[in-house]
């Protein structure tokens, strides 16, 4: 109904502001709903009932800022490739922390350009994340402090080489756009540092897909560093 539809609307706004703020858990099935409001059915309804009741049961949870002993920008990118069905494309998660612990910035968003491989997914997902890194960098030395290198974490080995190489590295990945390989001037001038991590310590894969169970409660941990 018209009012149901209104509910829908107002509420997925509201899960929106607050998932953005301090439950970013919440944010790959808020960043689902969003892609709903204009025609959202019953199964769509009943997703935001059973995320409002999470809420509802866990509001006394948020996110633990950490600064430790050197201030620092690290940045968890994560890519989850195809699982937009509808359209083949794929999901970029992005969690950008200051410090040891706990985002300042989260991302889960649908990529605009169908990928063909799990590495240009992440390809993708690295260079339209990182600028907003480089920004947080860029704004902290201009309040005087000394900072080093963004520090980007990343779980796929071959994208990575992507950008070490700084462009493709056979023919399979030929046909990727030129300026997803800009990330390597950024290494080459010294503005970030790509890092290998393993996807079991990848905080930004909850950013990506829908995770549940004992994974669900080990990444949300990690993501909002709340204990």
């Amino acid at each position: 109904s018209s009012e149901e539809s209104k509910w829908f609307h107002s509420y997925t706004a509201k899960l929106l502001y607050l998932s953005k703020r301090v439950r970013p858990e919440c944010l790959t099935t808020v960043a689902f709903l969003t892609t709903r409001v204009n025609e959202c059915d019953h199964d769509d309804l009943s997703e935001l009932r059973r995320l409002l009741a999470y809420v509802r049961g866990s509001r006394d949870r948020g996110i633990v800022l950490r600064i430790g002993s050197k201030l620092e920008v690290k940045t968890y990118i994560d890519a989850a490739y195809g699982v937009h069905t509808s359209n083949g494309k794929s999901h970029t998660g992005c969690a950008i922390v200051l410090g040891e612990g706990g985002p300042v910035y989260n991302k889960s968003t649908k990529q605009k350009i169908v990928t063909k491989s799990s590495t240009e997914a992440e390809l993708v997902a690295l260079s339209d994340s990182v600028s907003q890194s480089i920004h947080m960098r860029n704004f902290l030395i201009a309040q005087g402090y000394v900072m080093g290198p963004v520090i980007v974490y990343q779980d796929n080995m071959s994208c990575m080489a992507l950008v070490k190489k700084g462009g493709p590295c056979s023919e399979r990945s030929r046909h990727i756009n030129i300026r997803y390989f800009w990330l390597c001037s950024k290494v080459d001038t010294g503005e970030i540092v790509i890092m290998h991590l393993s996807t079991e310590l990848m905080l930004a894969n909850v950013l990506t897909k829908p995770v549940q169970g004992s994974a669900f409660v080990r990444e949300r941990r990690m993501l909002t560093n709340w204990e």
